[in-house]
């Protein structure tokens, strides 16, 4: 199992050497911005090399919004992301489900997220990975049951499944039962972000603590990540000493 982290962008390849990581997660542009990411000097280096490189898209996207001067951004913005992670042989591109208005039913995202395939013509060639949300009763992926309506709209594209523990436990999800439940509704979960809560159980909270430092019991954690057995990213504070501890603490317990 590939073992990583979310790393600064500036020169990922130097980060996981650091934390002795076998896969990175970076941004390719401003996580709070719509701008198109510029071209990387280091896009074949990157493609090359023997480290798993994965893309978060931009945070302020939400393809699912209600609100045209945000939705219609997101869709462009996060074709242009998708575009550039193929230039650096990304594996996948982890994006948010987003939220649906406060007055809407959540179903309305379904349909919203089968135009951003509609948009791309069909899609990319680099998986779309879809992660569950930790807060907001009007999230498309808070609720892990609506991993199944939404696979009804859009499962036929090249579109995959990335399942955080923090959103989970926050969200009020059960993580023992996470991983069935969601692979049994897609048929898939390609990507795990491992993190520890620094809030109580259905907080709503989406804040990351290290590994074995919050409110998740360990054992939680552990199982999780097992079940999922896919590559799994640590989103964790701490830099690149604290990032390469809870590595260390992960691949221990996997054994």
């Amino acid at each position: 199992m590939l073992v990583g982290a979310h790393t600064p962008s500036e020169s990922p390849l130097a980060e996981a050497e650091a934390r002795d990581a076998d896969l990175v997660q970076i941004f390719l542009s401003n996580p709070q911005s719509y701008k198109k990411p510029l071209p990387r000097p280091d896009a074949g280096e990157l493609a090359a090399s023997r480290v798993t490189v994965y893309v978060h898209a931009p945070y302020i996207m939400n393809p699912a919004s209600p609100n045209n001067r945000i939705r219609i951004p997101s869709r462009k913005t996060l074709a242009q992301t998708m575009e550039a992670a193929e230039t650096v042989g990304a594996s996948g591109v982890v994006v948010h489900g987003g939220h649906v208005g406060d007055d809407e039913d959540v179903a309305v995202g379904f349909e919203r997220w089968r135009k951003v395939f509609e948009y791309a013509e069909g899609g990319w060639a680099v998986p779309l990975l879809i992660e569950n949300t930790a807060g907001g009763g009007n999230a498309v992926t808070r609720e892990l049951e609506n991993y199944g309506p939404l696979w009804e709209e859009i499962g036929e594209f090249n579109v995959g499944v990335c399942l955080d523990s923090c959103h989970i436990w926050a969200g009020g999800g059960d993580l023992t039962e996470a991983v069935d439940l969601v692979r049994g509704l897609t048929g898939r979960v390609d990507l795990i972000h491992c993190n520890d809560s620094r809030d109580p159980f259905d907080s709503r909270r989406d804040r990351h603590a290290g590994l074995g430092s919050g409110e998740i019991p360990a054992e939680l954690i552990v199982e999780f990540v097992r079940a999922g057995a896919a590559p799994t990213v640590v989103e964790t504070p701490g830099g690149a000493d604290g990032q390469a501890a809870d590595i260390a603490w992960l691949r221990e317990r996997l054994g």
